[in-house]
């Protein structure tokens, strides 16, 4: 299930979200962006001047890049919650299924050779296991949720980023937030990495033939998993230099 809801799109997770997210963006902060790159394209355009003796010294040409420039900007900022729904986007492409039935076959036969005590102790040691993955259900669910709000309210935000990446100055913002959306956007891809290797740990664990073994040593996977799953948005951020 986590390889199936890190795999979907953002619009395809919630069309509820997605379409509330894309109305806030359009509505309300690209206006916000659109005065912010206003200001800084007429903030540049008098920096040039000044730089040319108040036009005494001025190549025309830097009128047309100018231009040129501008209109760069204001495609990027009309088109970019496209652009950032694609960047974010992270595609199931690793197997993480578990074959249960197939892993715990003589499951019964063993069953069937232990004694009454040791099946009492058995139940006792699994209703334990059953709450503490029940809780590490939870924990991987706040995480991967976690992140596809993570993507929403990133995304929601775009517009005033790409805003300011058409000057040099302003622009590490823009830069910044591109960074963060491609971390963001690879942890879902560092996820179904820890996914898949933990399906091929688990699905080993019961050829040994010892259900107590099993029943841990699926327990301290799943407790490796999650932590794994916790370090996956510090590590992509790292990855990407993004802060």
């Amino acid at each position: 299930d986590v390889a199936n809801q890190v795999g979907q799109t953002p619009q395809g997770w919630n069309g509820g979200v997605f379409s509330m997210i894309q109305n806030l963006s359009e509505t309300v902060v690209i206006p916000i962006a659109g005065i912010i790159l206003t200001f800084v394209l007429v903030y540049e355009l008098i920096q040039m001047i000044l730089e040319k003796n108040n036009m005494h010294d001025f190549d025309t040409f830097n009128i047309f890049k100018w231009i040129f420039k501008t209109f760069v900007a204001t495609y990027l900022l009309t088109n970019c919650f496209t652009i950032v729904m694609a960047v974010s986007q992270s595609a199931g492409v690793i197997n993480g299924n578990l074959d249960v039935t197939a892993a715990l076959a003589d499951l019964e036969t063993q069953l069937e050779a232990m004694g009454m005590w040791e099946l009492i102790g058995l139940w006792l040691e699994t209703n334990i296991i059953n709450l503490c993955m029940w809780v590490l259900s939870i924990v991987i669910f706040v995480i991967v949720y976690g992140r596809m709000i993570e993507i929403y309210l990133t995304v929601s935000l775009a517009p005033i980023p790409f805003s300011t990446m058409a000057n040099r100055e302003w622009g590490q913002m823009g830069t910044n937030y591109l960074r963060s959306l491609f971390a963001l956007g690879f942890q879902g891809f560092l996820i179904l990495v820890c996914v898949a290797i933990y399906a091929v740990l688990v699905q080993s664990i019961p050829s040994s033939g010892d259900i107590h073994g099993a029943i841990w040593g699926t327990a301290g996977y799943t407790v490796l998993l999650a932590f794994a799953l916790f370090k996956t948005g510090s590590l992509s951020k790292s990855i990407f230099n993004s802060h």
